[in-house]
């Protein structure tokens, strides 16, 4: 898997380098700037994923910064450091168009939970096309949709009575209509052999779920 890139962006060089130490330690590629000026020019080149900027630096701060790299790169996430944590504060910051926000001082956990959120967030939008996921997850609405696509992504291919037997559910007419859905929604089809497997479709909303399970375990 391919390491995300996250920029920091601090004029306070000790908890700039504390934040590339505690990120980098993480399985994450970072790099840091000093200035949102220095950096605005080299996000071009650097594309990253996920920035974590301060707002009160000289010149231009976080604030400034956040609609200048949102207009231009809306997929780039942004965490911004403030000095306060009220809600006047929270409310500006994401009106500015940041993700999320830290407030000074924040513990080594909480750094990593909104840079790991975030970043997760970011792998689930990008696995499926946003014109289909609202119909996905619709679909996936049904714990018995789910568990079918689960046993497909196990076995690979199952014939219906395998499924059914899978499943322990005796009534098969249940069992043919949620089949029927998952079909229409392009996330099973069915060989010459009537075996079922997962479209290419379905093993993406597979790994939606497994996302989605480690984010909020049952």
């Amino acid at each position: 898997m391919t390491a995300k890139t996250i920029m920091v962006i601090d004029d306070d060089q000790d908890l700039r380098e504390s934040i590339i130490e505690i990120v980098e330690d993480n399985d994450f590629t970072v790099i840091g700037w000093e200035s949102a000026e220095e950096a605005l020019q080299k996000i071009k080149i650097e594309k990253p994923h996920l920035i974590i900027v301060d707002n009160m630096m000289p010149g231009m701060g976080g604030m400034a910064l956040i609609p200048l790299v949102k207009n231009q790169y809306p997929s780039i996430l942004i965490i911004m450091i403030t000095a306060f944590s009220t809600v006047d504060n929270a409310v500006a910051v994401m009106k500015s168009g940041a993700d999320d926000y830290l407030a000074k001082p924040f513990r080594r956990d909480e750094l990593l939970v909104a840079v790991r959120r975030h970043l997760e967030e970011l792998k689930f939008e990008q696995l499926l096309p946003e014109t289909v996921m609202d119909d996905a997850l619709a679909c996936l609405s049904n714990p018995i949709r789910r568990n079918i696509l689960a046993a497909l992504s196990e076995k690979k291919a199952m014939r219906f009575m395998d499924i059914t037997r899978h499943l322990e559910i005796s009534d098969h007419t249940k069992v043919n209509f949620h089949l029927k859905n998952l079909k229409s929604n392009n996330l099973i089809s069915q060989d010459r052999e009537k075996n079922y497997q997962l479209t290419p479709q379905g093993e993406k909303m597979v790994d939606c779920l497994h996302l989605l399970s480690t984010r909020f375990p049952s």
